[in-house]
């Protein structure tokens, strides 16, 4: 009982936090003027655009909901520990549930208090590229691929192919997918980094054991609103014939466009789309954000410089590993955190590890 009323207390302060960070006011203001915009003449005259405010609206929706709901739960809760008497064994275990309940609401809730950068409410675009190694590596990129694909279906998000490079005998070399929905950035930034795998490989005759690595990069789409200039006469812009390895990877279109930002060295690529000016734009849409994220980068690098700390970034930068032979483990090497369950893992249950991450992050800001 006296455990029950102690861990009441924290979850009224930790929730007390929450509200504080998230701002359930200016949450309801928010929504207040989305329905003043949705109900607006020509609101889906832009569908792209308008997608994304009815996403943004209903994870308002969802969030004010929870605050509400948790606030009432904690306010019965408190009130049904006051009046019930220590004998009442019953009534306390019902109550341990009650706690229990609202703690793990709370603690969504406290995630989304970790996406305050801003970028994070953002979609996302994610590239896997694989590493040396061959066919082994490129079936380990399609993996990682596939696992990103299921997680952001459990999500609810929507999901564009933006490129995809196959490798000839199996796999992809690369792939980049648009991720929509609300904090797609966000949750899926601490997923950049190089992902290493140890199996018993399916393409050895000897059933040896080989490490491969594939490489995960994410950023944001940038909307109109932020600036990023690009100069004309610093784009490489070249068409070809789309290809693909057929199956889920079929393109129709025959204008694929390729850009290279010459002063950089970046090379994007599209041949999603049916035409070569819905692939162009779809190109320097992501060529835009390679940019943005690029120059978020030197930024960051300069401030760890200052700080007297050493920049560890690229392929150097292992973040997991992933061991099917001779044991199951998926660890990340940053937070600790660890599972035996890989197959659950790679069928793209990494909430977890996404979890541990933000934690992990927001700690380290501290720190």
């Amino acid at each position: 009982m006296v455990e029950l009323k102690s861990r009441l207390e924290d979850l009224k302060e930790r929730f007390e936090n929450v509200k504080s960070v998230l701002n359930p006011e200016k949450l309801e203001e928010e929504l207040r003027k989305i329905d003043e915009i949705m109900s607006s003449q020509g609101f889906w005259e832009d569908q792209e655009k308008a997608k994304q405010t009815v996403q943004r609206r209903k994870w308002l929706e969802e969030t004010i909901d929870h605050l509400k709901t948790i606030e009432t739960s904690l306010r019965d809760v408190e009130e049904l520990s006051e009046t019930t008497p220590e004998e009442d064994t019953e009534t306390w275990a019902i109550l341990g549930d009650e706690i229990e309940e609202v703690e793990k609401r709370i603690k969504d809730l406290e995630l989304k208090t970790y996406l305050s950068d801003e970028m994070d409410s953002k979609n996302a675009y994610l590239t896997v590229q694989a590493g040396a190694g061959g066919t082994e590596a490129c079936d380990w990129a399609e993996m990682l691929l596939r696992m990103y694909r299921r997680w952001a279906e459990r999500k609810g998000y929507e999901i564009e192919v933006v490129d995809v490079t196959p490798d000839d005998v199996a796999g992809i070399k690369s792939a980049t997918l648009l991720i929509k929905g609300p904090y797609a950035y966000g949750y899926l930034k601490g997923e950049q980094g190089v992902h290493r795998l140890v199996r018993i490989s399916p393409f050895d005759a000897n059933a040896r054991r080989h490490t491969s690595f594939a490489a995960v990069s994410v950023m944001p789409q940038i909307d109109e609103n932020i600036k990023v200039d690009i100069k004309d006469e610093d784009l490489k812009i070249e068409t070809f014939r789309a290809s693909g390895a057929g199956g889920q990877y079929v393109n129709k279109t025959d204008t694929a466009v390729r850009i290279t930002h010459i002063p950089t060295g970046i090379v994007v690529s599209c041949q999603q789309e049916r035409s070569q000016f819905q692939n162009k734009r779809k190109a320097l849409e992501l060529l835009k954000a390679k940019l943005y994220q690029l120059e978020r980068q030197k930024l960051l690098e300069k401030k760890k410089q200052y700080e007297g700390e050493k920049t560890d970034i690229g392929w150097g930068h292992q973040i997991r590993s992933y061991i099917f032979h001779p044991y199951k483990l998926v660890k990340d090497l940053r937070t600790g955190y660890e599972t035996g369950n890989v197959e659950a893992v790679m069928d793209g249950e990494i909430d977890e590890f996404i979890e541990n991450y933000l934690r992990w992050n927001a700690e380290s800001r501290k720190n």
